[in-house]
């Protein structure tokens, strides 16, 4: 998938909302842990009401790994159903790798070829021979981690440096690396007020945005300072719409919740 695909299936169904299925055994609905696969019905339920209203899925791999093989073919399952089922939808693997050169480049097969996401988190703190192997799969992306929404992200992430803050050189370093054109980046909603800067370095990349929800970050102020001429935002809601219910009402709930969040985003769209 090509950026402007990506930018034309947002157009099409005026949502760039990306929906994180973070399965969790213990808060899905008591009635699915019957199912030979629990984890795998839940996603499959959640996918099959909410794919028109989003543009992407984000599985995040610990919620598969916590329950060993059994989880991680739970996780199998759910990317060969997406692809198969939906080949439109963008799908991200939530994973947060980031190793020396030769394990980069087998954790990018795993995931790009293996497994076939069409992106993959990564963590950008071993520098460029630790990104740089993951940019060499032409048609995937790379999501780095940049800003984060989590509280700790003001340990390191805000420090500065005669002047420059460290996400900031992370953003500046990052886009000269080798094929850094396959590169998008994760800023968290609860940080919007960095969009600003972060868009003078970045200006045409894709932003994968967390924290829209569950973690209080406003969908207005993300868009005011983040969106560009390509759209240029995934707006990422995991909680929020997945457990909206624990009952056998619980995709339909989770597709009322994506709706109101595409709603918004359509509105948002249509001011341009």
């Amino acid at each position: 998938m090509t950026p402007q695909e990506l930018e034309q299936q947002i157009r099409s169904k005026k949502s760039f909302l990306c929906i994180g299925l973070d399965t969790d055994l213990d808060k899905i609905p008591a009635f699915l842990r019957e199912q030979p696969d629990p984890l795998f019905a839940f996603n499959k339920a959640i996918i099959d009401a909410t794919h028109q209203l989003c543009v992407a899925y984000k599985p995040n791999t610990a919620f598969y790994e916590a329950y060993g093989s059994e989880g991680w073919r739970s996780l199998e399952k759910t990317i060969a159903y997406l692809n198969e089922k939906y080949p439109q939808i963008f799908t991200i693997a939530d994973a947060k790798r980031g190793d020396i050169g030769n394990t980069s480049t087998r954790y990018a097969k795993a995931f790009f070829e293996t497994m076939d996401f069409d992106a993959l988190t990564v963590a950008p703190y071993m520098g460029r021979d630790s990104v740089e192997p993951f940019l060499e799969f032409e048609g995937k992306y790379t999501i780095l981690l940049g800003l984060t929404s989590n509280p700790g992200a003001f340990d390191f992430q805000t420090r500065e440096d005669a002047g420059v803050r460290l996400f900031e050189q992370v953003l500046k370093t990052a886009s000269n690396y080798r094929h850094s054109e396959r590169l998008m980046y994760v800023v968290g909603a609860t940080k919007a007020e960095y969009l600003r800067d972060i868009r003078k370095i970045i200006p045409e990349a894709f932003l994968l945005i967390p924290g829209v929800g569950a973690q209080g970050g406003s969908l207005e102020e993300v868009c005011r300072y983040g969106l560009n001429e390509g759209v240029g935002l995934l707006i990422n809601s995991s909680r929020g719409i997945i457990y909206a219910s624990a009952e056998q009402d619980f995709a339909e709930k989770a597709a009322q919740k994506a709706r109101a969040l595409q709603t918004q985003m359509a509105k948002i769209l249509e001011k341009g």
